[in-house]
């Protein structure tokens, strides 16, 4: 079996988020990136990229740079065999080399092997986890992924609208939160109130601001180290993605601090030497690898054994489509000690529609899918309708 085409798709939902001051559930990202990657029988893989997806487009498409590191995606991929996941990730890091090793660049590459994960369970009738090695579960408990609200009142409806979806964990993130510390602390309460003392919670801090006003959202390390004692006062699971990535000693600073609050991160962190220092240098109790990012389940794999060998949690960043669901369910599967699967409950038609077979949720938690490969398919009269590139 020999590797034909690689194609990136960018889709548009037509909405950009919301304004973080109106109390609505979010949107979802305005354009998608889609990878499809074809072979000479007829097997294709396929992944969603959490990237900016023109950008994306163009490291698949670009014409030759000349010289190994300065190559496109796809030249790395065509006429070879995908079964060889191991030897391909190897060559599609040298081909990007100079200009893709972090951001966008490994992101597609991370992509690339999702789809190559997916073709090899499909050429194999086997579901991806069976070839990750392991299948400890067949269910993994979903979280309510969402926008923190503005208020205390609507921070009560939106927990009471999640309580009555099913869901018995949520985590609130960005929006109004970490501006003001006296705000912090009754947002949060007021979602305690609501849930009762059964349901899990966590909250996203965000490190950078969502409005194009005000895209810094700067807050002293001292001060996230005081709203520990808030948080755990009202049991809140974990404090996540809330400095710049690479501040490494600040989230150890943070972590020191903590008794029963886990500290979270990783998004947007690529590659397994980052999520080492982020492990060693930052001390943090939660890994949070987004297989689109990180470098694929390849790499993914990588990050949750080394989670184990440390006794931290490993849980896959998931706010994408059911493709990168499915994925993340996958490696939840491998986990020998597995907590969540991140749930996208943004309004966008386009996320959670996008495959033929989607991704629902039954009393609180999520099946894994057991078809070949990643087990859902993408719907292609969904993509043509809303793709633009």
């Amino acid at each position: 079996m020999k590797i034909t085409n690689v194609e990136a798709f960018v889709l548009d939902t037509g909405k950009d988020y919301p304004d973080p001051s109106v109390a609505v559930e979010a949107h979802g990202v305005r354009f998608v990136s889609l990878l499809k990657i074809s072979t000479d029988e007829g097997i294709t893989g396929w992944s969603d990229v959490e990237t900016q997806p023109q950008v994306g487009k163009a490291i698949v498409d670009a014409p030759s740079g000349g010289q190994i590191g300065f190559e496109s995606l796809r030249a790395a991929l065509v006429g070879e065999d995908p079964l060889e996941r191991e030897r391909l990730w190897q060559k599609m890091y040298r081909y990007l080399g100079y200009y893709g090793r972090q951001g966008a660049g490994m992101h597609m590459l991370s992509g690339a092997d999702i789809a190559l994960w997916d073709i090899s369970g499909k050429a194999t009738g086997q579901p991806v986890c069976k070839l990750l090695g392991a299948q400890y579960r067949d269910r993994v408990k979903a979280y309510a992924s969402t926008l923190f609200r503005p208020t205390p009142d609507a921070m009560k409806r939106a927990v009471a609208g999640y309580l009555a979806q099913g869901f018995r964990a949520i985590k609130f993130g960005w929006g109004a939160f970490g501006h003001n510390l006296a705000l912090d602390q009754q947002l949060v309460q007021a979602a305690r109130a609501e849930a009762g003392a059964d349901v899990d919670l966590m909250v996203d801090g965000g490190w950078y601001g969502i409005g194009y006003d005000n895209p810094y959202r700067p807050r002293a390390v001292k001060d996230w180290v005081r709203l520990v004692d808030v948080l755990e006062a009202e049991n809140i699971f974990w404090l996540e993605d809330f400095l710049h990535p690479e501040n490494f000693s600040g989230y150890a600073e943070v972590a020191r601090s903590t008794r029963t609050l886990r500290i979270a991160a990783g998004e947007q962190l690529s590659g397994y030497a980052e999520f080492e220092r982020l492990a060693v240098e930052g001390g943090v109790h939660t890994l949070q690898p987004d297989l689109s990012r990180c470098g694929g389940l390849t790499v993914g794999r990588q990050i949750a054994e080394m989670a184990q060998r440390r006794g931290i949690d490993c849980v896959p960043h998931a706010w994408l489509t059911d493709i990168l669901k499915a994925a993340s369910l996958h490696l939840n599967a491998y986990l020998m000690d597995s907590l969540y699967l991140e749930y996208n409950v943004s309004s966008a038609s386009l996320l959670n529609n996008l495959c033929t077979q989607k991704i629902n949720m039954v009393d609180g938690t999520i099946p894994v899918p057991d078809g070949p490969g990643l087990g859902v398919e993408v719907d292609e009269s969904v993509l043509n309708r809303f793709r633009v590139a």
